[in-house]
């Protein structure tokens, strides 16, 4: 039994264990570390994807306020301005015009005053955020206001084409749809991102 055993070990041992077929062993080349342009278009089109809700983000967060303050700069400057007499090129379409609105019981020097009051009022207001609903209130009645030329004195702004004081006048367009959405915010209103 120990002389068999013997041979049986021996043979098992001299045996070759049993192939399997393998592959060639490729070769790595620089060609083949390469990512495919799909794989490459995939990773860059997810790169953009996180930046832009990240940016959606952002803008969600920040974009209301920025409008909030940058109105009221630009309220604050055109009211500070109406403080010095022949600083802004609107105070004599400013006080012609409360003057017609008023028929006449404001007169146009003290119209002016009133304007650059509510406008530093308005724009304090929207800067600082305090007293928003009162800010955004009297800016409601300046904004009949302000646009009000455009009915009252339309001839003279848009007679022989735009003069340089109604291209002025009508931009305030731009304002008054930026003061809708810091109101509708203020009143409110969320913006939300979705995703």
């Amino acid at each position: 039994m120990s002389v068999s055993a013997t041979v049986r070990r021996t043979t098992t041992s001299t045996t070759p264990p049993p192939t399997t077929p393998t592959t060639p062993a490729t070769p790595t080349t620089p060609a083949t570390r390469r990512r495919s342009p799909n794989a490459l278009a995939e990773q860059v089109a997810m790169r953009l994807d996180v930046a832009v809700t990240a940016l959606a983000r952002f803008l969600t967060r920040w974009s209301v306020p920025a409008l909030r303050v940058a109105l009221g700069l630009v309220f604050l400057g055109f009211g500070v301005l109406k403080f010095f007499p022949g600083a802004s090129p609107a105070e004599e379409i400013a006080g012609r015009t409360v003057e017609t609105l008023t028929l006449g019981l404001v007169p146009g020097t003290v119209a002016v005053v009133v304007v650059a009051v509510m406008e530093c009022f308005i724009g304090l207001t929207l800067v600082t955020g305090r007293l928003l609903r009162a800010g955004l209130l009297v800016l409601a009645v300046a904004m009949a206001g302000i646009l009000s030329p455009v009915a009252l004195f339309g001839s003279e702004l848009f007679g022989d084409g735009m003069s340089l004081l109604g291209q002025y006048i009508l931009k305030d367009v731009v304002l008054v749809s930026g003061a809708a959405v810091v109101a509708a915010v203020a009143l409110g209103a969320r913006l939300r991102h979705e995703g």
